[in-house]
């Protein structure tokens, strides 16, 4: 008997059933995507995957349910696409590399649609005035790559800084350089916010370190 107060185990998923419900987050995060999370509702992914009601509320007991697991889906998207550049981070040229490959993203995007990771943030935090859980945790694991890399650096030697503070700044330059170049239709407003924010990098270089290339 379960007590009072303990959290309700989570089913276990057979194939079929892990296949339907990544089939309805799939879905789901295309049409938030492109509608907003306020715009798409449970109706508009039981039509979109052809799924029942029970079926749906099967896997999730709710909408804040689904958005939560459309937000974990889209973590794993994002930082998949930066690899294997986000964890071959070792040195200046590593991070100029994951530098071209976050250019390189948003140019094959026509610099539109911006993060997803970003637009849930933005729409999340307004509407709830927080983000959930799953949101916040997604930033922090990808600040948390950035500052292994630079974490190795400063470990070496070659960097005098702290590796989550100059992670959490990079993090703000594709931030904001996305943002930004979504609305300029453009990649040069990410270039340049990534840019500076190397730069910013490399004036922590040790002395030893020698030039980088930024």
């Amino acid at each position: 008997m379960r007590e009072e107060g303990s959290p309700v185990p989570k089913p276990v998923l057979t194939a079929r059933g892990r296949a339907t419900r990544e089939r309805i987050v799939t879905a789901a995060a295309d049409l938030m995507h492109r509608r907003g999370v306020a715009g798409t509702s449970l109706d508009d992914v039981r039509a979109a995957t052809g799924t029942s009601k029970s079926q749906l509320y099967h896997y999730f007991t709710d909408k804040s349910a689904l958005v939560g697991a459309v937000v974990q889906w889209q973590v794993g998207r994002v930082l998949m696409a930066q690899q294997p550049e986000l964890d071959g981070i070792d040195s200046m040229a590593d991070l100029c590399r994951w530098r071209d490959r976050v250019v390189e993203l948003n140019r094959d995007a026509h610099a539109l649609g911006g993060c997803p990771l970003g637009r849930l943030a933005a729409e999340l935090a307004e509407a709830d005035r927080c983000a959930p859980i799953e949101l916040v945790d997604g930033f922090a694991a990808w600040q948390r790559h950035l500052a292994l890399g630079l974490g190795r650096m400063r470990d070496r030697g070659e960097l005098d800084a702290e590796p989550d503070v100059l992670a959490a700044g990079l993090l703000a330059a594709v931030q904001g350089g996305l943002l930004l170049a979504q609305a300029a239709r453009s990649v040069q407003p990410l270039e340049a916010a990534l840019d500076l924010a190397l730069s910013g990098v490399a004036a922590q270089l040790a002395p030893s370190a020698g030039p980088a290339r930024v």
